[in-house]
């Protein structure tokens, strides 16, 4: 019997859950929350992607909804030929992977499994550029999830293999965060400061 895995996943369980309380208290997360919109809109004039993949927030995570509204508006001000198009992950509860649904303000919604919002009967889209929420988030561009393992799970399915960007609040930062033999480095981090990985 293993024991060092079993303490390492209760080390996590409890950094986890510290984590998430931190960020539930953070007593100016909206102001953060508005510097992280204007971080991501700044970071995404450089992209080309017209499919970007995102997530509906829970636990106090920043909501990135905002700005990929904004950035589909702009393509359309910029009268692109391929219109611009955000998906939100739906759970296939076979395979504990995600697909990604086309997204859109007043889009018709329904709870998925787990009692998180999800778009009801829009169509399945593939994104090239995937937004995801970090619990926590340490050196090397490794990120703390809630230990379901769809991220995971999921980007090893898909192909070709999105560009994958990390949000969190600069309160998720962890300096010690010790990744595991599975987990897959994130492309980015973005934080309330900026660009915090690459360096």
């Amino acid at each position: 019997m293993d024991t060092s895995n079993d303490k390492s996943a209760q080390t996590k369980k409890i950094l986890r859950q510290q984590l998430i309380a931190d960020r539930l208290a953070m007593p100016d997360r909206a102001v953060r929350a508005t510097m992280l919109q204007q971080v991501m809109r700044i970071w995404l004039v450089a992209r080309t992607d017209t499919v970007i993949g995102a997530y509906w927030p829970i636990k106090g995570e920043f909501d990135p909804l905002p700005a990929l509204h904004r950035w589909k508006e702009d393509g359309e001000l910029l009268d692109e030929p391929l219109r611009r198009r955000i998906g939100l992950p739906v759970i296939d509860k076979v395979t504990k992977t995600l697909t990604f649904h086309v997204w859109y303000p007043g889009c018709p919604m329904e709870e998925d499994a787990y009692g998180i919002p999800k778009p009801k009967d829009t169509d399945v889209i593939q994104p090239t550029l995937l937004f995801v929420p970090c619990v926590g988030y340490g050196p090397g561009g490794y990120r703390l999830g809630y230990g379901g393992g769809f991220y995971d799970r999921t980007l090893a399915s898909l192909q070709p293999q999105p560009f994958t960007v990390g949000l969190g609040f600069a309160q998720g930062f962890v300096d010690d965060l010790e990744p595991e033999l599975h987990d897959i480095p994130l492309d980015a981090i973005l934080n309330d400061h900026g660009v915090v990985w690459p360096v």
